[in-house]
């Protein structure tokens, strides 16, 4: 397989991607190409089973000789791909059974603001806190990084303030307005999120994305972060507020989970925990638990009490708050999507079912 062969190929299959408006590609040996469209997985049978050779050469068309160098080393590797400066891409190169597979992310080129995202314009609340921890978390690929993109958009447009992203890879491309905007990817920028983190330190920054909470280094720093006049809006991949409190006391050693309590019951400003549901129609519709730390948040999580979050939450909705049983009841009975699809997402299934029936 030529490498002109090669590129048109590859140009070809992510030209399919954007048209059909799917979230994924993947390359596999002995599979035909599959995209992800409203969270399923379609083979596109119109075209070649892709060999061992041909996936190969697929990704070799699109790493740099660093990226293939770190794939040789370490099995897997991740970096973004802009396709024809019309899309962007997430890719995820990895060795399976000595072969080369990819998967590859489509990344939309403009970043969407709440209202077109279906989300509520009271998340835009948070962004107007000069210090403090919003955590947006969820299941992979539920739109945990468009929902972020979207706040720090926001700030873009409406504060003066210098913005600083860490992300592996770095994905919405920031176009500045009124905000400084430096977008560090951890590999070529930075060799980690915790170094990337304490760098900021002495960036005079106002606003600090983190792409993912994934150790106790990052956790820490960012904690510390949001203690010290910086805003710090952060990925992680808990399914609901109680959940997410309890991974990050969790990942500290039992000596020092009083103290981190206490440090996140001052510096947390919220929980955001989505899913994208598929919508009646077509398409993917969100569905929220949105937890605002409030004095009654703070005392559990200070009393090592998080199992009782949820009670909070399911009684201040006069707050903001929603528990995600109750979103995904409401996007039932105005008939977005199913209640069997909802159904799946379900905290409390029999209470939601409840919740289904009322009139």
């Amino acid at each position: 397989m030529t490498i002109e062969h090669s590129e048109q190929k590859i140009k070809n299959l992510l030209r399919i991607v954007a048209q059909q408006n799917a979230s994924d590609l993947h390359l596999v040996v002995g599979r035909y190409p599959t995209i992800r469209l409203d969270g399923k997985l379609i083979p596109l049978s119109q075209e070649n089973i892709l060999s061992i050779e041909e996936t190969k050469a697929l990704s070799d068309v699109i790493m740099s000789e660093d990226n293939k160098k770190e794939l040789m080393e370490k099995g897997q590797v991740d970096f973004s791909y802009n396709f024809d400066d019309k899309a962007r891409f997430r890719v995820n190169v990895f060795f399976q059974k000595g072969n080369v597979s990819l998967a590859m992310r489509l990344v939309t080129g403009r970043i969407r603001n709440l209202e077109e995202l279906n989300l509520p314009s009271m998340l835009y609340e948070f962004t107007k806190y000069t210090q403090g921890l919003l955590l947006v978390t969820g299941p992979v690929g539920h739109g945990k990084s468009t929902t972020s993109a979207a706040l720090l958009d926001y700030i873009n447009h409406n504060e003066n303030k210098h913005i600083v992203t860490i992300e592996d890879p770095i994905e919405y491309l920031y176009e500045q307005d009124r905000c400084l905007i430096n977008q560090r990817e951890v590999g070529r920028d930075t060799h980690s999120f915790s170094e990337g983190l304490r760098a900021v330190f002495r960036e005079d920054a106002n606003v600090v994305l983190i792409g993912e909470l994934r150790d106790l280094d990052t956790i820490s720093t960012a904690m510390t972060a949001a203690e010290t006049g910086h805003l710090i809006v952060a990925t992680l991949h808990t399914n609901s507020a109680a959940q997410t409190i309890d991974r990050i006391v969790d990942v500290f050693p039992a000596h020092q989970q009083n103290q981190v309590r206490s440090q996140l019951a001052s510096v947390l400003l919220g929980v955001v925990s989505q899913r994208l549901i598929p919508k009646v129609g077509g398409g993917r519709v969100p569905a929220l638990e949105i937890m605002i730390k409030n004095s009654a948040i703070e005392n559990l999580i200070r009393e090592n009490k998080s199992y009782q979050i949820d009670s909070v939450i399911e009684t201040s909705l006069k707050d903001g708050m929603v528990s995600l049983d109750k979103s995904l009841a409401s996007l039932v009975q105005r008939g977005v999507i199913t209640a069997d699809d909802a159904f799946i997402y379900a905290e409390n299934r029999e209470y939601f079912q409840m919740l289904i029936s009322k009139k």
